[in-house]
């Protein structure tokens, strides 16, 4: 019900592909998927939504707000719910594994070092690449 309602809002039609995978990025907790871990995540559940489908309505989500794009290692997309939120990543060069964090100072800094460049900050991604220490 909540998913039709969030469809509605964002100016999209309500149907079951999008109903279902709305469902699957609420529902995970691994909050950043490519769009093969959402068509997977879905056959294991034995839903019959096809990876083109997956693909053409993470993009008409992308395009409505509902999630947001990112692309790590090398152009390799994942998706995550546009929750208003702002965070950060660190994403680890080993495994892939992708880490959320915000840090008050880090943003502080970000937008002093725009002022002092003459700029006003509108948008930002940080994204930081990391491996576990003595690996």
């Amino acid at each position: 019900m909540v998913e039709n309602q969030e469809l509605r809002k964002a100016g999209l039609k309500v149907t079951l592909p999008r109903v279902k995978i709305l469902q699957m990025l609420d529902n995970t907790e691994d909050r950043h998927m490519s769009a093969e871990d959402v068509y997977k995540s879905l056959m294991e559940a034995g839903e019959d939504v096809g990876l083109a489908t997956v693909y053409r309505v993470l993009t008409q989500f992308e395009a409505a707000g509902l999630v947001v794009r990112h692309n790590f290692d090398g152009g390799h997309a994942v998706f995550e719910l546009a929750d208003g939120e702002h965070h950060d990543h660190m994403v680890c060069v080993d495994t892939g594994e992708v880490i959320e964090f915000f840090d008050a100072e880090i943003e502080r800094r970000q937008q002093e070092v725009v002022k002092e460049h003459g700029y006003e900050m509108v948008d930002h991604n940080l994204v930081l690449y990391v491996k576990k220490k003595g690996s």
